[in-house]
């Protein structure tokens, strides 16, 4: 009989997903949420094996995530020792409402893998709805404040022009910032203007096209001239000491301090000049089966879902450009 020891259908698990060469922060999320609930499950209901947990049981410990609060509950308690979650400001503090989705997917993914080969009677996530959330708008920077952002990068510094470069770039093309500083020298076509992105730095591990404008063209071909004076690597966007590609934490740590000097909520995450992109493009007229498909975006309904968040405002000026009286000859 097939061993349906949690510890060992986890192990097999986490191999399964190696060999789909999932990335490997999909995978820590995997790791550490499922590690998480089968402690709670031996702890709490001393079930240690996968086909005694019950839609039952994941409602409850749903709910007692919830009651718990942040840091309150560790996979190991290693980690807990080292961690000192006690000490944390937002120790106990709510689980936000995504968290707990994000725990509710991951369930899921491997309760629906378990029941591939009917290993078990029923599989407990098959009436699991995920909790009903309020999305905040996306982070939006206007014309304005954007201009105050690139206008205080000093592009005599090596890492302000780069840092100034993948901003342009980000915001023109719509990648993402993990996707941006791996690109290579021989990703980018200057003259087509255009950009071949490969599945192994793309989030759904597919190659994708994007482009940029005939002024970021200009842009980055004067940040390669730039860059090419001081480093030779293969990468477009390096650390000007090693040659390697700056790292996403660098980035995030030198786009705080740009938002600050420019008087900006220091809140604001690279990510925003994404949404930046999707959201002047829909007001521009793009049609949204091809924004997500520039987007990389598994289908149009995740698209809708993340930006089509329009204010009033954006309608009115959006609505300018398709009165019926005005076109009206």
């Amino acid at each position: 009989m097939e061993n349906l020891n949690f510890d060992f259908q986890l192990d097999e698990f986490m191999l399964f997903c190696r060999s789909r060469q999932l990335r490997e922060k999909t995978m820590i999320s995997y790791e550490q949420s499922l590690r998480l609930f089968a402690r709670w499950c031996k702890e709490q209901l001393q079930i240690e094996s996968v086909d005694h947990v019950t839609e039952g049981v994941i409602r409850r410990y749903i709910t007692d995530l919830m009651e718990r609060g942040k840091y309150s509950l560790y996979a190991d308690d290693k980690r807990k020792q080292t961690n000192y979650p006690e000490r944390r400001r937002d120790y106990r503090n709510p689980i936000s409402v995504t968290t707990v989705n994000n725990y509710i997917r991951n369930l899921r993914v491997f309760f629906n893998w378990l029941d591939r080969d009917y290993l078990l009677k029923k599989n407990p996530m098959k009436k699991i709805q995920q909790l009903k959330n309020n999305r905040k708008a996306k982070e939006y920077l206007d014309d304005e404040e954007f201009k105050r952002l690139v206008g205080h990068l000093d592009k005599s510094y090596f890492a302000e022009h780069r840092d100034f470069a993948m901003i342009m770039l980000m915001i023109d093309t719509g990648m993402r910032l993990g996707e941006c500083t791996m690109l290579l020298l021989e990703d980018i076509n200057l003259a087509k203007r255009q950009i071949f992105l490969r599945a192994e730095i793309t989030k759904g591990r597919k190659d994708r096209m994007v482009f940029f404008s005939p002024k970021t063209e200009t842009i980055v071909r004067r940040w390669i001239q730039y860059k090419d004076r001081y480093t030779e690597t293969e990468y477009l966007f390096p650390v000007k000491s090693t040659g390697a590609p700056i790292s996403v934490s660098n980035f995030e740590t030198n786009f705080k301090k740009y938002l600050k000097r420019a008087g900006l909520k220091d809140s604001i995450s690279p990510h925003c000049l994404r949404n930046n992109f999707a959201k002047r493009c829909l007001m521009n007229g793009m049609d949204v089966f091809t924004l997500s498909k520039i987007l990389g975006h598994s289908s149009v309904r995740v698209t809708e879902e993340a930006y089509l968040d329009l204010n009033s405002d954006d309608m009115r000026k959006r609505y300018q450009n398709f009165s019926p009286v005005a076109a009206l000859k």
